[in-house]
């Protein structure tokens, strides 16, 4: 069950930015493990109840360590963060519910980072056939949430045929809707899971609407 945050949290957060070598970690693993790590899961695992019964969502918890791999200068991550989406090979083409926390704030929403081309055509395909469907969505969405769905734009984009769809042919990825919270005291409540429930139950149509197109 999921209890909140604490200082020791953001302490952890804070150490882990100021002091970004394995001595410093080994040392503050169990804080690291205690207050972020069991925490977080905890939220994960209340958040992705209403998806229990939704077929192909999965529930990601990241990992602290960078990739080795990637030669990063630094070996660890100044935040962590829970992701619920389909079970697919790269997440960052494919559409997701997420919360992240760092040292100097939470976000958490929806998230459609770095979408195929070919995936955006189908999609520009989708909303031409049926614009009204997607045009309330789309209000219905912001509405809800009281805040805009945002996105990163071609610098070119296609035309569309129908003027009310003009801005969102210009969509080319970073398609969000997220919400952003200074850490303060409402971070170290059980309400905090709550909250973010309320908000991802509203970005479920979106959610769920962006699902359907995989190339």
């Amino acid at each position: 069950m999921f209890t909140g945050f604490s200082p020791e949290t953001i302490d952890f957060l804070w150490g882990i930015r100021m002091n970004n070598n394995r001595e410093w970690f080994l040392e503050h693993k169990k804080q690291y493990v205690d207050t972020l790590y069991e925490p977080m899961k905890a939220l994960g695992k209340g958040l992705f109840q209403p998806f229990l019964d939704r077929p192909g969502n999965i529930l990601k918890v990241s990992r602290i360590y960078r990739d080795a791999r990637m030669h990063h200068a630094v070996p660890y991550k100044e935040s962590l963060w829970i992701c619920i989406r389909q079970d697919v090979d790269w997440w960052a083409e494919n559409p997701c519910l997420y919360f992240e926390i760092n040292p100097d704030q939470v976000h958490y929403g929806f998230f459609w980072w770095q979408p195929k081309a070919a995936t955006m055509e189908e999609f520009r395909k989708r909303i031409s056939a049926m614009p009204d469907e997607f045009l309330k969505l789309i209000a219905d969405t912001q509405t809800a949430v009281g805040q805009p769905i945002t996105a990163a734009l071609y610098k070119r984009p296609k035309v569309a045929e129908d003027s009310r769809l003009a801005p969102f042919f210009g969509w080319k990825g970073q398609i969000g809707c997220v919400r952003e919270e200074p850490i303060g005291p409402d971070l170290f409540s059980p309400q905090l899971e709550q909250r973010v429930a309320e908000f991802f139950d509203k970005l479920i149509p979106l959610y769920e609407y962006c699902n359907q197109f995989k190339v």
